[in-house]
């Protein structure tokens, strides 16, 4: 693959991918702080329509609630709540919502259970497809 061909997008799952195999104390601050971009990324890309470029990753998650349900229907109700659960803590270190997210607290185990529940909710063979996760 031709390095001007990978997205900001690309190297934050990479880096989620690769915190999961290693476990490596040093990438843990960068695996966290790639969690939340990763989340929009893929909604923005999976629901273009629903999340346009000048919105944020609450507000979508807000339509989503309001959709339940309803034959426009954009996230199953099970896959609203994940993506509120890992909103919620991705935010943590996230410049936007933290203001001390550079030294927030990181428990290994935690951040690797987030981070399998983030690359689960956005697989790459998703992009395109249905609705449901």
């Amino acid at each position: 693959m031709q390095q001007d061909s990978i997205t900001e997008h690309d190297k934050r799952h990479a880096k989620v991918v690769a915190y999961i195999a290693s476990n490596n104390a040093a990438d843990e601050r960068e695996a966290a702080a790639s969690l939340r971009p990763l989340l929009e990324a893929f909604m923005r890309v999976a629901y273009p329509q629903e999340f346009p470029p000048d919105t944020l990753l609450g507000p979508f998650l807000g339509l989503c609630r309001q959709r339940l349900g309803k034959p426009d229907e954009i996230l199953a109700a099970t896959d609203s709540a994940e993506l509120q659960d890992l909103l919620e803590y991705a935010n943590k270190f996230h410049h936007d919502t933290n203001a001390a997210y550079k030294t927030e607290i990181i428990n290994d185990q935690q951040l690797q259970q987030f981070c399998q529940r983030s690359i689960r909710l956005t697989p790459d063979d998703k992009i395109g497809r249905s609705n449901t996760f």
